[in-house]
């Protein structure tokens, strides 16, 4: 699927759209230190699993805003469905080529992940739909505003912690998305044109955004509890959420989407049909590149290395916008950039420096009191 299956700061996978931070995901495999490479070889390099990361991440993203700019376009379930067909396929190559491996299809897993992937369903839609009508740069900032809500979904149902650090990264995320939004809509306002379209554009963008954040953060917090019970690894993940969305995207399609000539005439014209359909391979590919490239940086590197090219990532993302889009280019947007960059650095510094200490000395929000509602809640994920 998309860019968000390892998104960006909190994916397990692609971060579809945004992608990631692994807290979440299955530690990979250890290293066979008799049969690697030697430490001078290409491979083992630190420098090139953090640049090929960085490049699929930004490849994914740049390429679905390509699709999903087009003119009235409306097939998103069809452009899900198509990256997931491309992922499994490509995964099931580099399996039988001995590449990589994963675990055999069992119904009665993939009865109990089903679950799992319609969240995943709902949270990558949310961001196609989002992205549709959004800036790169704007897009990118606001998907900072997930990390909070997982930050205190963990707090609220795992007994998880905010230490101060992080809760003034919150406070800059929300800042630049503050900032985001309204050098967007000074923008609109601005330019000349049907003002008026341009804001119910952008609203229609910051409410699918809204959504998306919402949908992210709990497929984010269930797929944390269902990892621990399957102990599913990365391109299981990968090969369970792809293979049971399609049925699922298949029949979205066809009830939800228009499928006359004219309509797909509209979404695929003439002029540039055949590099819509290369970008819809593309993201399918760029799915696969990016679950191999992130087990690659945290292998050659360290998890530690790999949240801050997690957050320094986002940078080059934002810019990739202003360069191959008409992202406006103004001190506001550039600002909310700077400060949504700098807020995921001072996030990725707090999670080391909190996972590098005993959990204690932080705010009341650690281990707080709960109602019994919360704490049945809490009893349920446990069991």
């Amino acid at each position: 699927m998309v860019d968000d299956k390892k998104n960006n700061d909190y994916s397990i996978e692609m971060d579809k759209l945004d992608q990631g931070n692994k807290a979440f995901e299955a530690a990979p495999p250890p290293l066979n230190r008799a049969t690697s490479s030697p430490p001078s070889s290409i491979s083992n390099n630190p420098a090139l699993p953090v640049l090929a990361y960085c490049g699929s991440s930004i490849l994914m993203t740049v390429m679905n805003k390509y699709v999903l700019s087009g003119l009235d376009f409306n097939l998103n379930f069809l452009l899900l469905m198509v990256q997931s067909v491309v992922c499994i396929l490509a995964i099931q190559t580099c399996k039988s080529m001995g590449l990589i491996t994963y675990r055999d299809f069992s119904s009665d897993e993939a009865r109990k992940w089903f679950p799992i992937t319609l969240l995943l369903i709902g949270m990558i839609y949310t961001g196609s739909k989002a992205l549709q009508f959004l800036s790169i740069p704007v897009y990118t900032i606001f998907k900072n505003l997930t990390i909070i809500l997982i930050a205190y979904g963990e707090v609220l149902w795992f007994g998880g912690s905010v230490s101060n650090m992080a809760l003034f990264s919150f406070g800059l995320m929300v800042l630049s998305s503050i900032i985001a939004g309204w050098a967007d809509i000074k923008h609109a306002v601005e330019s000349s044109g049907d003002t008026s379209s341009k804001v119910s554009t952008l609203n229609a963008g910051y409410v699918w955004m809204m959504i998306n954040c919402l949908c992210t953060s709990s497929y984010m917090l269930c797929m944390r509890k269902r990892i621990k019970l399957t102990n599913f690894k990365d391109f299981d993940t990968m090969f369970y959420n792809n293979l049971l969305s399609i049925p699922v995207l298949i029949v979205a399609t066809f009830l939800v989407e228009d499928w006359s000539a004219a309509n797909l005439a509209r979404n695929f014209p003439e002029a540039n049909r055949n590099g819509i359909f290369f970008a819809m391979f593309i993201t399918g590919v760029s799915s696969v590149f990016i679950s191999y490239t992130s087990a690659w940086c945290v292998r050659v590197t360290s998890s530690t290395t790999y949240s801050m090219v997690g957050a320094l990532n986002k940078l080059p993302i934002a810019v990739s916008g202003l360069i191959f889009f008409d992202a406006p280019v103004t001190f506001p947007s550039v600002s909310a950039i700077v400060v949504g960059f700098i807020s995921g650095i001072v996030y990725a510094v707090a999670k080391i420096k909190q996972n590098a200490r005993p959990k204690t000395g932080l705010l009341p929000t650690a281990n707080p009191l709960v109602s019994a509602s919360s704490q049945s809640m809490r009893d349920s994920l446990r069991s």
